[in-house]
């Protein structure tokens, strides 16, 4: 389906890297990927998102929204080393693919820009990078754009991360716009031309002395971590560059600095520079191997971070080699305890692929049809199943919707293809309430339900009607009655005859359902006991305001029997009329479930969520700063499920795509008057 852009392993002995391109919705991280392939030779020329040409965000959903909406691998050569970009999604919304992602790349490149409002999604990504020990630069994409000097971007951007960032380059002003850069550990500087690799150009005046000092800057960060280094500082020794370079790559892999970079992937400017800082300092397989703990191992190992089901081809597992080599054909081990045999290993570049025969220790390729296999999952090609190597953190869907297949007949259907598409996006949730009968679609928000919508009607075929979930409405009564229930029909031979007095009472919340027999001397006999039970549960599936109604006791205190016309059903349906008659006499009311619900924002917009609960109906607990999250709160509220439907869309809005929630059902509680009525009447009629 294309060329196999792959090269021979390199000569500084690290074997493909595999590099993740990071960083918040709309920094242009697809971009930069057309920018790379174009610089490298892998693509005549970039290709543009607005136009739908590019190699990343190929699918049909991405190329109509035009963001990305799931993980683009594409492999080139560079300097006859050869690198595979798997470019990530931006959106908080369809972050399960990064994060399955960048555990097994050797590093990343965190795309952004000089954006103060795009801060707290920076933040997020850069966390999940920490947390895992990855390797990783900043590139300040959009450089041409810049309106602020570039120290105060860097003071702007630094509250993001827990490690310092530190300028490899600074830009070269022409009036108020940047015309080029000058790298600090290379000492040269550089004009841009679109795209057309940089001119090095004469470093003097106003532009040497700026270097001269963002320079110095640079070796004092580094200096943190080399005494030597700071030695020669001291005395005013200048440090071979050698040596600079040397602490720049050792620095950044032990996770002590992030190198920033400058550029515009529009215009192709600061991307070869951006290679080189990858071929020279970013680490290979090995390093990556003994991250994850699998270094010297005897036994090939792959990690799948992607699974994805083609039309016509089967299904695709995305897995990276960590150790060793997998042959085309071979039997392979997972870590969930299931097997299989490779049926095809394909060299991926955006929507085309190639065959290969094998696939060795640093390559990211597909490997087809392991049908048991899924993402997260570690394989071998040794006989016993290898330990997981990786797991990743799932995270409580925000938003559902209730589906049903627009024709009964492609129910089945419907139920297939939920199961791919939860294969391909686990962080989709597929629930079946029983209450409602509904089955339920969770997701990350309000997008990430709308491309899964669209995947099961383009890719799976399946019509789908989507509507809001019912909300988990129940009631209770506030008084007691007794009620006799008698059942009593002849219609020739045997008749059926069932008669029982009932107490109905309601009890303390949470109680549930209890049923208590308080028989003597044998008016309803022991083997009839347990369909008087029976048949009052029946009764309250459904009660007079049409729910489900809980904290009910019920006992049976009386009755009566007929030796011949009596039967299990004839006490079922005696005491499920008893009830049924029972419960409108018992002042029943309305309950609704109430959530306690914990929200992450970033602080200032902790205002604004407060208000959006306070509209919802929320009782907001209080609010703290965020545990170990600089410039976040968490605020605390107790909220009503019916009020939590669309709070993620409003959230986001109002913390610029980066908050979010978890809830948890915290108790029922009544609801009266007019809302009550209201709900009521709407529940009726849409019965």
């Amino acid at each position: 389906m294309g060329q196999d852009v792959r090269s021979p392993p390199g000569t500084k002995g690290s074997g493909p890297r595999c590099i993740a391109l990071v960083g918040p919705f709309q920094s242009g991280k697809t971009t930069l990927l057309e920018a790379i392939l174009a610089r490298t030779g892998a693509i005549p020329k970039a290709g543009s998102v607005d136009h739908g040409t590019s190699v990343g965000d190929a699918s049909a959903e991405a190329r109509h929204h035009k963001m990305g909406v799931g993980l683009t691998a594409s492999t080139t050569s560079f300097m006859g080393e050869s690198y595979t970009f798997i470019d990530c999604p931006g959106s908080i919304e369809f972050a399960h693919d990064m994060r399955a992602a960048i555990p097994a790349v050797d590093a990343a490149v965190v795309v952004c820009e000089a954006d103060e409002r795009k801060l707290p999604q920076l933040q997020i990504i850069l966390r999940e990078l920490e947390d895992l020990g990855i390797p990783r630069f900043l590139f300040l994409n959009k450089i041409d754009r810049a309106n602020k000097r570039i120290r105060e971007t860097l003071a702007t951007l630094q509250p993001a991360s827990r490690i310092p960032l530190v300028l490899r380059q600074i830009p070269i002003w022409n009036g108020d716009l940047i015309a080029g850069f000058v790298d600090l550990a290379l000492e040269r500087a550089f004009v841009y031309r679109e795209h057309k690799a940089s001119e090095v150009v004469a470093l003097d005046g106003g532009d040497l002395d700026r270097e001269k000092e963002a320079r110095f800057s640079m070796l004092e960060k580094l200096a943190d971590h080399d005494d030597a280094l700071m030695e020669q500082l001291l005395e005013d020794v200048p440090p071979p560059r050698d040596a600079v370079f040397d602490d720049l790559a050792r620095e950044l892999r032990e996770g002590q600095i992030c190198p920033v970079l400058l550029g515009s992937a529009l215009r192709e400017n600061g991307v070869l520079r951006l290679m080189k800082a990858l071929r020279h300092e970013a680490p290979g397989i090995e390093a990556t191997a003994k991250r994850l703990d699998v270094a010297g191992s005897k036994e090939a190992l792959a990690y799948v971070f992607k699974t994805t089901h083609l039309q016509h081809g089967g299904k695709l597992s995305l897995a990276r080699v960590l150790t060793g080599r997998f042959d085309d054909a071979s039997m392979v081990q997972a870590s969930s305890g299931e097997s299989g045999k490779i049926s095809g290993i394909l060299a991926v570049t955006g929507a085309h692929d190639s065959k290969r025969a094998s696939a060795e220790a640093g390559e990211m390729v597909a490997f087809g049809k392991l049908d048991t296999v899924k993402t997260g999952d570690t394989l071998t090609s040794a006989r016993i199943a290898p330990p997981s190597l990786v797991v990743i953190e799932s995270v409580m869907p925000v938003l559902a919707m209730a589906l049903s297949a627009g024709d009964r007949k492609d129910d089945v259907k419907l139920g297939q293809a939920l199961i791919k598409l939860n294969e391909e996006d686990p962080s989709l949730t597929i629930v079946h309430n029983a209450q409602t009968h509904d089955t339920v679609l969770w997701g990350q928000g309000e997008m990430h339900l709308r491309v899964a919508l669209e995947r099961l009607h383009d890719r799976f075929g399946v019509n789908v009607k989507s509507q809001p979930p019912a909300i988990g409405y129940q009631e209770t009564i506030r008084k007691p009655i007794t009620q006799r229930g008698r059942h009593k029909k002849q219609s020739g031979g045997h008749g059926q005859f069932g008669d029982v007095v009932l107490e109905i009472k309601p009890m303390p919340r949470g109680s549930g359902f209890t049923f208590v027999d308080k028989i003597v001397g044998g008016a309803v006999p022991r083997n009839y006991i347990g369909a008087v039970e029976e048949g009052v549960i029946d009764a309250l599936t459904r009660g007079p305001l049409g729910f489900p109604v809980i904290d009910v006791q019920a006992t049976l205190t009386d009755g009566s029997y007929h030796s011949v016309d009596s039967s299990d059903q004839a006490f079922r349906t005696a005491a499920r009329m008893g009830v049924a008659e029972a419960l409108p006499q018992c002042q029943p009311v309305l309950l609704e479930p109430i959530h306690v619900v914990e929200i992450v924002c970033p602080s200032d917009a902790t205002a604004k969520v407060n208000a959006i609960l306070s509209a919802r109906r929320g009782q907001i607990l209080g609010f703290d700063t965020r545990e170990g999250w600089s410039g976040w709160d968490c605020v605390r509220a107790m909220m009503p499920e019916a009020e939590i439907g669309d709070l993620i869309v409003e959230l986001r809005s109002a913390t610029a795509g980066a908050g979010s929630f978890t809830r948890q059902f915290d108790r029922m509680a009544e609801v009266t008057g007019r809302a009550a009525d209201q709900i009521v009447a709407a529940h009726r009629v849409a019965a």
